[in-house]
């Protein structure tokens, strides 16, 4: 893999505040389009809070006092983010990768269901509906699939910016504040690899996620230092 084009990751051990974390995306997206940096998967966790996406509805929001909530600038709707989820953040120069943006939407996906598979977690994705799912129909049941992984991204000149979430061990009940990506159907849940009772760490996550990516983005990880972050503003940017 020495030929392959060179990719900065990081990796941040404690939980990250979403105001820093979309400064940090903001400034290193712009380096990154004037030649100043290379590119960045970052890989944090962060307190739980809910953030909304530009197609989100406010009836989606069910509990507006839980957690504070964001406004993300990104696609798609409504979405958690808490402890013992791996969120995934990547800058990535995809007007050099081909300017195509289902092929960098499709390579995410592929991203995630390669990861999962080194647990043995069978996932795909569903015409749709937006994220990595699993089949939880039980035989002779009615049909039940839960999303294990969510993505949304937003591209400013071609540099992504946000990226992927996945469910390793979050508290499951604090999804329950909002109606995740707008699928209210109870046919539809949200599930983690604790809840499929694959018992992973965050480390073990982590390894398999790396090599996943390097295999569909055909690019090498090169572990950095987690990126320095300026004071945080605690405040939401929704009341």
């Amino acid at each position: 893999m020495t030929n392959l084009p060179e990719v900065d990751w990081a990796v941040s051990d404690t939980p990250v505040s979403y105001a820093a974390a979309l400064a940090l995306m903001e400034a290193r997206a712009r380096a990154i389009r004037e030649g100043e940096a290379r590119e960045l998967v970052w890989f944090l966790e962060h307190p739980p809070l809910y953030t909304a996406g530009t197609s989100a509805k406010p009836a989606d929001l069910k509990d507006p006092a839980r957690f504070p909530v964001f406004d993300a600038g990104r696609g798609g709707q409504y979405t958690y983010h808490g402890p013992g989820q791996r969120v995934a953040y990547l800058m990535l120069d995809v007007g050099a990768r081909g300017r195509d943006v289902r092929a960098f939407v499709a390579n995410l996906e592929a991203w995630i269901i390669a990861a999962l598979a080194a647990f043995n977690v069978e996932a795909g994705v569903r015409e749709g509906r937006v994220g990595v799912w699993v089949d939880r129909t039980q035989p002779g049941g009615p049909l039940r699939e839960d999303k294990i992984a969510a993505i949304g991204v937003r591209l400013k000149r071609w540099v992504s910016l946000h990226g992927i979430s996945l469910n390793v061990e979050p508290d499951l009940e604090h999804f329950t504040g909002i109606t995740p990506c707008g699928i209210a159907d109870e046919r539809y849940g949200v599930t983690s690899l604790t809840g499929l009772g694959r018992i992973v760490t965050m480390d073990e996550a982590d390894m398999a996620l790396r090599d996943a990516f390097e295999a569909v983005f055909a690019s090498r990880l090169v572990r950095v230092a987690a990126p320095e972050l300026a004071p945080p503003s605690a405040v939401p940017t929704r009341a």
